[in-house]
């Protein structure tokens, strides 16, 4: 039986709550962010961590890793990816989480920023969707269309591959430029063709707009992720240490997480305010699926992709070596950036 329809304006406050909460994928979103949110742990070193909507902080608690932890963690919310970078640069956040496109655009502007901990994720959620009664059956006919994208976000990128992989350029569409909530009103009226969007988005439109997938992001983009560091907490031993103990948390919660899916969606879903079934599909369909990995040579080079084509199209200042901005110390034994993304069989 088929969800009853949802008015656009129903839609949108979950979705603009939601606007961080996929930090993972989530590119330019305007400024704003950094409001403090509480602090755990006990101890004299506070570790200071940037985090988005329903993301790290949400994920810890729910699996217990914030129970007994030798330091204090002083959470600040941000908006999206690059708010909670310019706050690493600043020094303000001594780490966060972000997804593939983030840090390219930090390190293009020169930020002082340094990749420690990866993941790679299913791109199952990483979309373009199109309306159920579309005639668009294939990427290639999108040429002369209009797409709906989020200027700088991976799913900007994943819209960019997917072109490309069909023989088309940017400059055979129209991109219009909006943030998830006035992408979905626009997609839902009509007023644009596709629209290309991650995870839970793609999962609550196509449960909520009529929406269905014309492709996706599998073997398209890259699924990672990453925690970006302050180089100067780094450089401080006793912080150094923190930031270890905090990637190898959130790796044993990321564990957790997929092997209870049904227990985080619904935390997922109260601290977000997604339908139940929206987060679980989610869950399954993207972010249950991560697996830390290192950030090795395999990683750079898949994000050198992103950098070189987002500085060809002119859409970053430069071009860079990303390895640059990258420091491989907390890779341990990890798995490399290559290795599958966990699988809950076939999508929700």
């Amino acid at each position: 039986m088929r969800a009853r329809p949802v008015a656009p304006a129903a839609l949108l406050l979950p979705l603009t709550l939601l606007l961080a909460a996929c930090g993972g994928s989530s590119g330019a979103a305007g400024a704003g962010g950094g409001a403090g949110s509480g602090t755990d742990g006990k101890g004299s070193l506070t570790l200071n961590v940037g985090d988005q909507k329903g993301g790290y902080e949400a994920l810890l608690r729910a699996a217990g890793e914030l129970d007994d932890l030798p330091y204090k963690i002083k959470w600040s919310t941000f908006t999206s990816g690059p708010p909670l970078l310019e706050a690493v640069n600043a020094g303000a956040v001594d780490v966060g989480g972000v997804g593939n496109t983030p840090p390219v655009f930090a390190a293009a502007a020169k930020s002082k920023i340094k990749v420690i901990a990866g993941t790679h994720s299913s791109s199952a959620g990483e979309t373009v969707l199109v309306k159920k009664g579309s005639p668009l059956k294939r990427p290639a006919q999108l040429k002369g269309k209009s797409i709906a994208v989020a200027q700088g976000s991976s799913a900007h990128y994943q819209l960019i591959a997917t072109l490309k992989k069909a023989g088309l350029t940017p400059k055979d569409v129209t991109l219009n430029y909006l943030q998830p909530a006035d992408a979905l009103a626009a997609f839902t009226r009509g007023k644009v063709d596709a629209w290309a969007v991650w995870d839970p988005y793609t999962s609550q439109a196509l449960d909520q707009a009529d929406a269905r997938v014309l492709t996706t992001g599998q073997g398209v983009v890259n699924g990672l992720g990453f925690q970006v560091a302050a180089p100067a907490a780094l450089d401080d031993k006793k912080k150094s240490a923190a930031l270890k103990d905090y990637t190898d948390r959130v790796r044993r919660a990321q564990n957790w997480v997929f092997k209870h899916p049904d227990v985080w969606s619904k935390a997922w879903a109260k601290e977000t305010g997604l339908p139940d079934k929206v987060a679980l599909d989610a869950v399954k369909r993207t972010r249950g699926t991560a697996v830390a990995v290192a950030v090795d040579k395999g990683a750079i080079a898949s994000e050198q992709q992103i950098v070189d084509s987002f500085a060809a199209l002119k859409l970053i200042p430069r071009s860079f070596d990303f390895g640059e901005f990258v420091d491989p110390r907390f890779n341990g034994d990890l798995p490399p950036s290559s290795t599958a993304p966990r699988t809950y069989g076939k999508a929700q």
